[in-house]
């Protein structure tokens, strides 16, 4: 076994489970435009419109979305990336008012990522004055963390922000001050907005990913007969030399890296 092709058995080196389980991939390989409208439906998910309406007219499939509904969200999406959460709390609000008061563990993250682009601005520039912060803290987070335990240590985490020198932050604390804490939040907000404009809160390529690594994991634990590397099964577009897939993947990178910067949004 240890010497077989794993991908392409030869039928002396196969035995009957093997050939099976291939068998059974391959009869359930998804289609090209199988594949293609995950993308589409990842890229409507995830805020990026120009983007989805490209790969529609390469691919050569319907456009299913409103894009104005998407634009709304990527603003939101993008005002967080950048910094400025004032703004994208209250481009939130105009878009649901509600939501903010139903969802009290999401505005108090909102709140929080507030303070701490306050204590940024502290830090990084000489002399400044930690007022604002301090003021900040003690109006709009300080009335509210009492209602949950999580608030109050989230909180305590925020301000120490204050009392050690950037360089002697632990890591913990210095990942508040990660670009990737805004990321964390946006994907948040995306999801809340998602769920209240009765959307499925996660791209179906993004929950089948995570269902066939729960599958895979499930089967080595039971000690089921199944290659040491499974593909993902994706891989059609690549060998097909479908050029499409492949840009819009490479800018999909670059506007996760990017936010704030996102060039396609436009």
């Amino acid at each position: 076994m240890a010497s077989a092709n794993l991908m392409s058995p030869t039928p002396s080196t196969a035995t009957p489970t093997w050939s099976n389980f291939e068998k059974k991939m391959e009869e359930h390989k998804p289609s090209k435009m199988d594949i293609n409208y995950l993308v589409m439906d990842y890229l409507v998910m995830n805020g990026y419109p120009s983007a989805a309406n490209k790969f529609a007219a390469e691919a050569n499939i319907p456009q299913r979305h409103d894009s104005d509904m998407v634009q709304e969200r990527v603003e939101i999406r993008n005002a967080i990336y950048s910094g400025n959460i004032q703004s994208a709390i209250e481009k939130l609000n105009e878009l649901n008012p509600q939501l903010l008061d139903d969802k009290p563990e999401l505005h108090f993250s909102l709140l929080r990522l507030q303070l701490i682009e306050l204590i940024r601005n502290c830090i990084t520039t000489p002399n400044a004055d930690i007022t604002p912060a301090l003021d900040f803290a003690t109006s709009q987070l300080a009335p509210r963390a009492p209602t949950a335990p999580q608030f109050i240590k989230e909180l305590e985490e925020t301000m120490s922000l204050l009392i050690f020198s950037p360089e002697n932050l632990s890591a913990p604390l210095n990942e508040l001050l990660d670009p990737a804490m805004r990321k964390t939040v946006a994907a948040k907000v995306n999801e809340a907005i998602l769920q209240r404009q009765g959307s499925v809160s996660e791209a179906r390529l993004r929950a089948l990913v995570k269902l066939r690594v729960w599958s895979e994991k499930m089967a080595r634990n039971s000690k089921k007969d199944i290659p040491d590397k499974l593909d993902i099964g994706f891989d059609n577009d690549a060998t097909n030399g479908n050029e499409t897939n492949g840009s819009v993947g490479q800018d999909d990178v670059v506007m996760q890296e990017r936010g704030d910067l996102d060039s396609m949004v436009h």
